[in-house]
């Protein structure tokens, strides 16, 4: 197990409203890990050079946008699900150099949406084409969902071929049919960016996992709620994917629980409640 003063550290641009580090810090605290996890400002073109200058001591990194597409070209080994994904949030290192690569997102939305009692699905919608939707395609698929993705610019998406296994529709009429008929929604709209959508009368079995959480509640998830769905909080995302990055951390291994695994989840959902 790395030594005292191993340092980590979730990077992005913007970064500023990260919780991560309050959820990585309690976990090493229950751990009894004196580890130092941080927030580093870095950008798309800045990755690579902060990669190269890190020094023995670091030993992982979570990533955020927008950097999650560079993983590929600058560690040497991916696992399976970043590979699906094209993407990883999790970097592992070894004396300070990238190891293998990660993407625990998919784990924390299928997590998220299990603790609301949505363990299965037969129809779902993922609202945005972003990298994020790409991990929740994954993720409803597990569930055994038909997956529609609802865009603002389908000739894009589709000409990308990024969600080539999944139905694509504009928003408008047919977006709001997927939705009204979903058992699972899961949006990834950053927040300020909300997407127009119609919301009939909502049963408590049809679930929306927001994966935005701050502001909250999105104005999706206030209207999702009052028309009678279920809401899942993003941070609840959040916090199972950096279960899933602790995990590796310290084993190595994403599928290798941690010892007393219910007290650091307990002590990592109270340090952002």
């Amino acid at each position: 197990m790395p030594e005292p003063g191993t340092r980590l550290a979730v990077l992005g641009s913007p970064i500023g409203h990260s919780r991560s580090p309050e959820l990585h810090r309690a976990a090493y605290a229950v751990l009894g890990l004196d580890w130092e996890y941080g927030r580093v400002e870095v950008d798309d073109a800045g990755l690579a050079g902060f990669l190269d200058g890190l020094g023995a001591a670091w030993r992982g990194l979570s990533l955020t946008m927008p950097l999650k597409r560079r993983v590929a070209e600058l560690v040497p080994e991916v696992d399976e699900v970043a590979r699906r994904t094209r993407q990883g949030n999790t970097i592992l290192l070894a004396g300070g150099r990238p190891v293998r690569a990660f993407n625990t997102d998919v784990h924390g939305i299928v997590a998220a949406l299990a603790g609301a009692g949505r363990g299965t699905a037969a129809e779902a919608t993922v609202l945005g084409g972003g990298a994020t939707a790409e991990s929740a395609v994954l993720a409803l698929e597990q569930l055994g969902a038909e997956v529609t993705v609802a865009v603002r610019d389908v000739a894009r998406v589709v000409a990308s071929g990024t969600f080539a296994g999944s139905r694509v529709v504009a928003l408008g009429p047919d977006a709001d049919a997927a939705l009204a008929g979903s058992d699972a929604v899961v949006s990834t709209i950053p927040p300020g960016a909300e997407f127009p959508v119609d919301l009939p009368a909502l049963q408590p079995r049809q679930t929306l996992l927001d994966v935005a959480y701050a502001p909250w509640p999105t104005p999706l998830a206030a209207r999702w709620d009052a028309a009678g769905g279920t809401v899942v909080h993003g941070l609840e995302m959040l916090l199972h994917q950096a279960v899933h990055q602790v995990r590796i951390f310290v084993g190595g291994d994403p599928a290798a629980p941690l010892p007393d695994e219910q007290t650091v989840i307990k002590a990592m959902r109270a340090a952002v409640e």
